[in-house]
């Protein structure tokens, strides 16, 4: 028995079972003396299997551990999450006069990495080159692993800032502090140096890992050419890549949007059979999302025989990203109905789904679910949750969701202003503007756009003139054609159109929808000429751009050139141009419903034709006048009013009145700009129901209330 117990021990790779084990430690305590390296022997085994606690009973029975027993104990804490254990133990290993060897420094390094304590990797790394350990392979590739996740000093500092110093938090503190700081000086700050690189090249040995470890780093920052030279060199070094380095690098190909390379590496995967591997599949998934071709996605993952969270996430991300939100919503329901727990990036894929269908019910029920699953205070969730709640409708919980935020990244940022601009509170929006600013916050190119939508919305000329020279000025943003878009439409609604269009002129060949802002002022304006003028910009870059001619054409009607307007609509006829027919929709009892103007298919339309008719007489009786400027129809004043009455927003409202409880907030969204007499007929709609009335159309908010609309009667 003695004899296959030292045969066990010295051949430890044979026990394939946490049992085999617990049946070995039997057999020695029975039929063997104790001895350090039989017990080092079976810590080390029962630390293969992740017994910890089994472990520590043997560990703390040594009375001078030896260095296999204070290597298995380190891994398994580490592999237990257990950092600022597994670090004591090496410092009580250090202290106690034993060299480490060199499969321990992985464990460590692995420790220092998860507890993002930058400082304490560059110790150990001092350690490690002190001990002349820095050549060994699986040690390089822990020091590479570790400085890949500190992508930059400035991430690190931030880091550190929220996890205290593990000496802080060790036994015994200041007996073995003097280590780290000793170490510190044994090598230099990372700041400027690239350490990942620098390991790499004096290693003398790579394996894969090395270089899938150089790959992904250079991939994740932004640097595609290095990580694609990478990919080369390592060809070149008779090392084919696995299915982590295709992973790697397909993402490249979706940020260049080249779909054709990112078939080759697909062909690639399937000759070398990695095509049914679930990270490559997820990749790919994303890979073809990302560059527009959403129905490969969809076949990739329907034929992936395994799925995990990853996989399903990219397919929702990619439902959503290319505009299919029934569907990324469906694959969401699905993966809940597989028991797959969502990640946090589940959420942040899919409530944009919500913001787009303005399907606020679905969005609270999502939130519901974050808040029971308790991803409720993670940031990235947060944010999606403040943009969400603002683009249906609810721009007060977004600010609550918004204050409740421990820390507020820019995207955070740029929900809360941007929800404020939609809304039409430009002061609320200025003002978390400043306050970002006077945080220390740095404005980035889409924040700008926002403030500048607020001002837009409020008619602030002065104030959108000094965010847009802001840019460049204090903060080297050159303008782009969202910031002269939004700038074009501040000017033309304050009426200073010649102004708006010296503003465009001086750009590099603007594009159509840059003109349009310009050319809807025309239209509010009555001003023919320049839109004449406008518009020839716009059909120079844009032939076919269907918005400029109904633009035109309305900006005709309104001076009352009916031959022009006519004019213009047999072009748009003969170009095989179409009119994008107003729709509006509302959602009741979790079911949407839509409606085209002048819609008598819905179940209900008798029912919401006389809800109108009643209305209507109300609506007169309080002093309410049709406005036909806006019909470009060359027909009878009568007759416009009727067309008037079945506009897709009131039919919707109407719906709304009829299928909701008193007092019932109704939301109502719209593909395009309300009009000005449904405008107006809203704002009677809301004094005689008391209700409030919000309406989301292709440029912002309405809230109507008590007669009163939000806009101030200016959009």
């Amino acid at each position: 028995m003695t004899c296959r117990i030292s045969l066990l021990l010295r051949s430890p790779q044979t026990i394939n079972s946490k049992y085999q084990v617990k049946q070995l430690h039997a057999q020695i305590l029975k039929f063997t003396p104790l001895s350090s390296t039989n017990l080092s022997t079976l810590i080390s085994i029962y630390c293969n299997f992740n017994l910890l606690h089994y472990s520590l009973l043997l560990f703390n029975t040594l009375h001078s551990p030896p260095v296999l027993a204070y290597k298995s104990i380190i891994r398994c804490y580490t592999s237990h999450g257990l950092c600022v254990q597994a670090l004591a133990c090496f410092m009580h290993m250090r202290a106690s006069g034993k060299f480490p060897d060199h499969n321990v420094f992985p464990s460590v390094l692995k420790a220092s990495t998860l507890l993002l304590d930058l400082k304490l990797g560059e110790s150990i790394h001092g350690c490690i080159i002190r001990l002349g350990m820095d050549f060994d392979l699986y040690t390089g590739n822990a020091l590479m692993n570790m400085y890949a996740k500190f992508q930059s000093s400035h991430k690190c500092v931030s880091m550190e800032k929220n996890v205290p110093n593990v000496f802080d938090v060790m036994p015994e503190r200041k007996r073995y502090s003097r280590l780290g700081s000793d170490l510190v000086d044994n090598v230099g700050r990372s700041s400027n140096i690239d350490n990942v690189r620098k390991i790499f090249e004096t290693m003398p040995n790579r394996d894969l890992v090395s270089w899938n470890t150089v790959i992904s780093r250079d991939a994740q920052n932004g640097m595609h050419e290095q990580a694609l030279v990478m990919v080369r060199e390592m060809g070149k070094a008779y090392l084919k890549p696995d299915p982590f380095t295709l992973s790697s690098v397909l993402p490249i190909f979706a940020e260049y949007v080249n779909v054709d390379k990112g078939k080759e590496i697909h062909a690639y995967t399937i000759r070398h059979g990695f095509d049914q591997d679930v990270v490559i599949g997820s990749s790919l998934i994303d890979m073809y999302a990302k560059c527009t071709r959403v129905e490969d996605s969809l076949r990739l993952f329907n034929v992936l025989p395994q799925r995990d969270a990853i996989s399903w996430n990219s397919i929702i991300a990619g439902c959503v990203q290319n505009s299919l939100f029934d569907e990324g919503l469906r694959f969401f329901r699905l993966m809940m109905k597989e028991k797959i727990r969502p990640k946090p990036v589940s959420f942040s894929s899919i409530l944009p789904a919500c913001s787009h269908m303005t399907t606020l019910n679905l969005g609270k029920q999502l939130h519901g679910h974050i808040i029971r699953i308790g991803y409720d205070d993670n940031m990235f969730i947060a944010s999606s949750l403040v943009d969400m709640y603002a683009k249906c409708g609810n721009i007060n919980v977004a600010r609550w969701i918004f204050d409740q935020m421990e820390t507020h990244d820019m995207v955070a940022w740029t929900a809360i202003i941007m929800g404020y601009a939609l809304h039409g509170h430009a002061p609320n929006a200025i003002f978390l503007f400043d306050q970002m600013e006077t945080r220390q916050v740095r404005p980035n190119y889409v924040v700008f756009i926002a403030v500048l939508t607020a001002c837009s919305h409020a008619g602030l000329v002065d104030e959108a003139c000094r965010y847009f020279n802001s840019m460049t000025r204090n903060y080297g943003i050159d303008p782009g054609l969202e910031h002269y878009a939004a700038m074009a439409d501040v000017l033309g609604r304050a009426g200073k159109l010649d102004e708006a269009f010296s503003l465009l002129s001086r750009m590099d060949r603007p594009i159509g929808s840059v003109w349009s802002s310009l050319l809807a002022s025309c239209r509010v304006h009555k001003n023919v000429d320049l839109a004449e003028i406008v518009a020839k910009k716009i059909f120079e870059v844009d032939p076919e751009n269907e918005g400029a001619y109904i633009l035109l054409a309305n900006t005709y009607a309104a001076a009352r050139r009916w031959k022009d307007a006519m004019k213009l609509r047999v072009l748009m006829r003969n170009k095989g141009i179409k009119k994008n027919h107003a729709c509006s929709w509302i959602e009741v009892k979790n079911k949407m419903h839509a409606f085209m103007a002048g819609d008598r298919s819905h179940p209900e339309y008798n029912k919401i034709y006389e809800a109108l008719k009643v209305l209507l007489e109300k609506m007169e009786q309080e002093g309410y006048v049709p406005d036909t400027s806006e019909e470009i129809h060359d027909v009878e004043d009568e007759q416009k009013k009727y067309l008037l009455y079945g506009h897709s927003e009131r039919l919707a409202i109407a719906y709304g009145i009829i299928s909701t409880l008193a007092g019932t907030t109704i939301r109502v969204t719209k593909n395009i700009r309300v009009c000005s007499d449904c405008h107006t007929a809203i704002k009677y709609m809301s004094k005689i129901v008391e209700r409030e009335i919000v309406v989301r159309d292709n440029n912002r908010f309405h809230h109507f209330k008590d007669g009163k609309c939000s806009c101030g009667d200016y959009w």
